[in-house]
């Protein structure tokens, strides 16, 4: 029987974590295909893929599932070259860009009549990047949104669902239109919202540095996302113009509307517009894949003592407990500090905590 050919067009974190599900099964050719040969290089020696190329042409001319694993703008340009290429007869073309509408009508002008092209958005991502953290796993349970268009064969959508299943996302439908505006909201407009407030909080900071001082701690923890890639984020909010600007005037509307409550004085409506938040909020299910990525954090109670951080990061690397990240909050001298550990997943954290736990540490899940 011949093997399946998947193409993935940009082997970076997503592309190169696709491609390490796709090879879960046997039967199925992995190739490659980037700008950069170091890039490919990586995926090789790494075993992410098969076989890799920069030529375009090369990478899909027998691949039966072509995935356009490339920052948004790029998606656009490659779906236009794709056009003069030779492709297979039942060929499947599908991206994994943030926004549909746009994609969704382009391809459906520039690409041939023979070839299928469904959107699609894995919603699942990383604090780091780059083929080297690109993980088998990382799909795992976040959903995986696909956006075929009306006339798109229903045969089409679940042979690529079927696929789909080797990364263990749930997949699930949605029209390109309201994708955008979902995402819209729990995704795009909140990088705006904590760019918006980093900037504000930059403004005020004056020469003697108090609102950078204190603005660390819980104030890094909700603008995190505004460490994202600023030209990818230039580009999404350019491609999801009209959702966001629709959002926009709603948040406009909301905060003008709080504001009259504190103008007014009018303390039981405040309160209650601080419990619907939380009620809302604390329903949501904290550790589930979503559209932003979650945070596998524990904090732990350390003693201001030499050698306290090392042993703790030996009994986690002795049991191969993979750690992204470390920070020390809130230290004195002399006194117990918090070191905040951050996991790759779930499951690494679980591990984590209870290898602490049963060496006496006392171990959180917030702070």
């Amino acid at each position: 029987m011949k093997k399946t050919t998947i193409a993935v067009l940009g082997v970076g974190l997503i592309g190169g974590s696709i491609a390490l599900s796709m090879r879960r099964d046997p039967e199925i050719r992995v190739v490659g295909y980037d700008v950069r040969q170091d890039r490919l290089d990586k995926a090789l020696t790494s075993g992410v893929i098969h076989a890799g190329t920069t030529d375009l042409q090369t990478a899909v001319r027998e691949a039966h599932i072509i995935f356009l694993a490339a920052p948004v703008e790029q998606i656009f340009s490659t779906l236009r070259m794709l056009d003069d290429l030779e492709l297979q007869s039942d060929v499947i073309v599908t991206d994994v860009g943030s926004t549909k509408a746009e994609i969704v009508r382009e391809a459906l002008k520039v690409i041939p009549p023979h070839v299928t092209f469904i959107g699609g958005h894995p919603m699942a991502g990383s604090h780091k990047s780059g083929v080297e953290a690109a993980s088998d796993r990382l799909l795992e349970n976040a959903y995986y949104v696909l956006t075929p268009s009306a006339g798109t064969s229903e045969q089409q959508v679940n042979r690529l669902a079927d696929i789909l299943s080797l990364t263990r996302a749930k997949v699930v439908q949605m029209d390109p239109e309201t994708h955008d505006q979902v995402v819209g909201a729990v995704s795009h407009f909140p990088h705006v919202l904590a760019s918006a407030l980093v900037n504000l909080v930059a403004g005020y900071d004056g020469d003697d540095g108090w609102h950078a001082r204190l603005a660390a701690g819980g104030f890094r923890d909700i603008t995190r996302i505004a460490s994202s890639n600023p030209r990818m984020w230039r580009d999404v909010l350019l491609q999801n113009r009209e959702p966001l600007l629709k959002i926009a005037k709603d948040w406009a509307n909301a905060l003008e509307e709080v504001m009259d409550l504190v103008k007014a004085g009018d303390a039981d409506r405040i309160e209650q517009f601080f419990q619907t938040a939380r009620d809302f909020r604390d329903g949501l299910p904290e550790r589930k894949a979503g559209a932003l990525p979650p945070l596998y954090d524990l904090y732990i109670d350390i003693p201001d003592h030499p050698g306290e951080i090392g042993r703790i990061t030996t009994l986690l690397g002795a049991r191969q407990i993979n750690i992204i990240n470390l920070q020390i909050r809130e230290t004195r001298e002399d006194i117990y500090g918090a070191l905040r550990i951050t996991f790759q997943s779930q499951s690494e954290m679980e591990k984590g905590e209870e290898l602490l736990r049963y060496f006496d540490y006392n171990v959180y899940k917030r702070v």
